[in-house]
Formats: C-alpha cells, sequence, structure tokens
C-alpha cells in the first residue's frame, strides 16, 4: 500500500493512477490496483444525481468513506471535504478530524490555493494529510460562473502556480489539477516538488484521477472531454438486465439447477 512518503517520492516517476470510489463493492474491486482511492464529492453527482457538488455534507461523506475503507483494506484513501466544511481554521480542524477519528481514511482532499493554505497548514500542522486541489474547482461553480478550464492565459498560469507553490508550503502531500491547459499543468508540476494528479489537464503530470462511473460507462448524463471510456457499464447492465426479465417471464428462470 502507498504511504505519504512513497506518494511523494514518486515525483517524476511513473505516474500515480487514482480512481474515485463511493462503497464497499466497487472499491474492493479497485483495492491493490490503483495506488490510491479518493472518496469524491462528486458521488453527489453521479451517486445522488444532484446538480453539483455544493450539497454533499461531513454526514454523507463519511458514510461513504467508511465504505470505502471497509471495502479497500489495503490501498491510500482519501475524503473529500466537502463545501461549507473548512471555511476556517477551527472548522476545518473539527471536521477533519471526525475524518480521522470515524474512518480508516488515510487523508483529506481540500479545493483551492493562495486563500486556502493557511487551512491546509493548521491541519498539517495537527497531523492531518492533505492533498490540495486547484484549477477548476467544482465547489466554487456558482459564484465562478460555471466550470471553466483555468490556465488559457500567461496571468492565469501565474496565479495557478503561485496557488501550487503556497499549498506545498503548507504541507500538502500532493495536488490534483483540474481542469487546466496541458501546457499550463506541466509548468504547474514543474514548479513544485509533490506529486501533480491530473483531471483533464493533459499527460505532463505525476498521476491521473478519473471518476469511476465515467470511466467505467455508468454515468450517461453526460461525458466530459477529458473522460475515456474503458467499459459501456451502463450498456453491460441494461443488457443483463434484459436478459434477466426474459428468462423470468418465459420461466426459464429459476431452473432446477437454481432450485431447492
Amino acid at each position: 500500500m502507498r504511504t505519504i512518503t512513497s506518494i511523494k517520492n514518486a515525483k517524476g516517476k511513473p505516474p500515480l493512477t487514482v480512481i474515485t470510489a463511493y462503497d464497499a463493492l466497487f472499491a474492493s474491486l479497485f483495492d491493490k490496483k490503483v495506488d490510491m482511492i479518493l472518496v469524491g464529492d462528486s458521488l453527489n453527482m453521479s451517486f445522488n444525481a444532484q446538480q453539483d457538488t455544493l450539497s454533499a455534507s461531513m454526514e454523507i461523506m463519511l458514510y461513504h468513506t467508511k465504505a470505502v475503507c471497509s471495502g479497500a483494506k489495503d490501498t491510500f484513501i482519501i475524503c473529500d471535504m466537502p463545501f461549507g466544511t473548512y471555511t476556517d481554521e477551527s472548522i476545518a480542524l473539527k471536521n477533519a478530524s471526525l475524518v480521522y477519528s470515524q474512518t480508516n481514511a488515510h487523508a483529506v482532499k481540500i479545493e483551492g490555493g493562495v486563500e486556502r493554505a493557511h487551512i491546509i497548514k493548521a491541519l498539517t500542522q495537527n497531523s492531518i494529510a492533505v492533498m490540495g486541489h486547484i484549477g477548476l474547482m467544482p465547489q466554487f461553480v456558482r459564484s465562478e460562473g460555471g466550470y471553466k478550464v483555468r490556465g488559457k492565459t500567461e496571468e492565469d498560469v501565474l496565479k495557478l502556480i503561485e496557488d501550487a507553490k503556497a499549498v506545498e508550503k503548507a504541507g500538502a502531500f500532493s495536488l490534483v489539477i483540474e481542469g487546466v491547459v496541458a501546457s499550463a499543468a506541466k509548468r504547474i508540476s514543474q514548479a513544485i516538488s509533490i506529486p501533480t494528479i491530473g483531471i483533464g489537464s493533459g499527460v505532463d503530470t505525476d498521476g491521473q484521477v478519473l471518476v469511476w462511473s465515467d470511466m467505467l460507462g455508468f454515468f450517461n448524463e453526460f461525458q466530459p472531454k477529458f473522460v475515456k471510456r474503458y467499459l459501456e457499464g451502463a450498456t453491460l447492465v441494461q443488457n443483463a438486465l434484459d436478459e434477466y426479465i426474459k428468462d423470468v417471464q418465459n420461466r426459464s428462470f429459476p431452473s432446477i439447477e437454481h432450485t431447492y
């Protein structure tokens, strides 16, 4: 299993693999295969069918993190801190401490750069490991008027580099870079010594993360440009369900081999 030290030491080496999970069943399938599992607040959209991540609560994240930890006992697990749970140092420490006391997660993830560095520092100084997150930040979607790709101008690239350095200085062990122009993400990765995990930010980061239901084709509402589908999961499930319905209706199931 990966540790904070081995993750930090992965900088510039074969890319780290990260996937989201929200329950014990899928977490058990991902266990020991990926380097890290993120219990992302993205579950509020793909799992709870909400419009954005903002209504995910601490209670919801703790519930799903417990489940993931039960299913993946040999993988480094990160819990996303939901919107409104780290507005200041005291609130952040209280809520992040719940993650450590009520689950077996190894770290938390916080969105924000320079403006959140003091919060990251407060957590890391209290023995809570933090993964940072800059670029396109889903928890900022309403205040920024939608999901906007970052790093399109030199000014914005320099701002992102400043954010990354602030997050690193505050003690984060790694950094998610989401929705950033590939050339900008490369510069950000080169500017800091902790590993960067890209999502929609090109190939020149130190690792990649995808939402499991996007990658495996279970979420059909929309498909972001950066998502590669490795399985048509929804189609496979629906085809299997059609077969089950057919077998029940024509009384071929249960057969003798499935009957006591």
